[in-house]
């Protein structure tokens, strides 16, 4: 047997001389795209995976969860109902990586994601908050009637139920098999007849809250959306839009922002 020699008693190891641990980058993005045409019939989840695998065909190194099944960090503020367009959507995404926006946004635009448009990607600041949503817009357009035969629209009917419901205090909707009521000016920011589509504005809410169906059946309008009325989702108002004069921190789709119909900023 070999004898273990024994350290001597003035053996200690230097604090300093030990290479701290670094911590793994987590740089934040936020990205605004469309989700347009078809794409428009995959639910919140499918919409996950097709911009986790998106990402991973994008070779961007994707900042992940930690424990036994780590998952992509990026989040929506705002899920969007199965056969709802959107021209305005958010995303935030961490990498582990620095890329400056200009380069991501070129590696997204070059899967050419049929249905999917990438608009913009800002690149956020360290300790800047997250995405909290505000308001979302929407544009309903009439229906055409499932054998795309003309529908008669009492435009003029619309435009006095829009006002009777704006003058309402409050109003009562089914959820989850109880009745809940609202105050009308706590969740409708603005509603209107506008080029005979209607114009809606929603307000966010921690609690319960109006969804555009809601609307649509306090108007009398509950048959729209069976009878091909198509809903585009045209704004996602955060209360922190992240805002830079520096270009470096921030690159534009020009020709996706000119061309959809967005009413938030880039």
């Amino acid at each position: 047997m070999t004898d273990v020699p024994t350290p001597p008693d003035n053996c200690t190891v230097d604090p300093d001389s030990v290479a701290p641990e670094t911590a793994p980058l987590r740089i934040r993005y936020r990205i605004r795209f469309a989700k347009t045409g078809l794409l428009r019939w995959i639910g919140h989840m499918d919409l996950l995976r097709l911009w986790e695998r998106l990402m991973r065909r994008a070779s961007l190194n994707i900042s992940m969860t930690e424990g036994f099944n780590p998952k992509p960090r990026f989040v929506f503020p705002s899920a969007m109902a199965l056969g709802i367009e959107g021209t305005s959507e958010v995303m935030e995404l961490e990498l582990a990586e620095d890329l400056p926006p200009a380069e991501l946004l070129q590696r997204l635009i070059a899967d050419n994601q049929p249905g999917l448009t990438l608009i913009s990607v800002k690149r956020l600041p360290d300790g800047f908050g997250k995405a909290q949503l505000v308001r979302t817009d929407y544009v309903i357009s009439a229906p055409t009637g499932l054998d795309e035969s003309p529908i008669t629209i009492d435009w003029d009917n619309i435009r006095s139920n829009v006002t009777a419901l704006l003058a309402r205090d409050t109003v009562t909707i089914p959820r989850k098999k109880k009745q809940v009521t609202l105050t009308i000016d706590q969740q409708i920011a603005a509603l209107q007849v506008e080029d005979e589509s209607i114009a809606l504005s929603l307000l966010a809410s921690n609690t319960a809250s109006l969804r555009l169906d809601d609307v649509l059946n306090l108007l009398g309008l509950d048959d729209w959306i069976a009878n091909g009325s198509q809903i585009t989702r045209t704004g996602v108002h955060l209360e922190n839009e992240f805002e830079t004069s520096q270009d470096q921190e921030i690159a534009i789709n020009q020709a996706a922002a000119a061309s959809l119909n967005c009413t938030t900023p880039v």
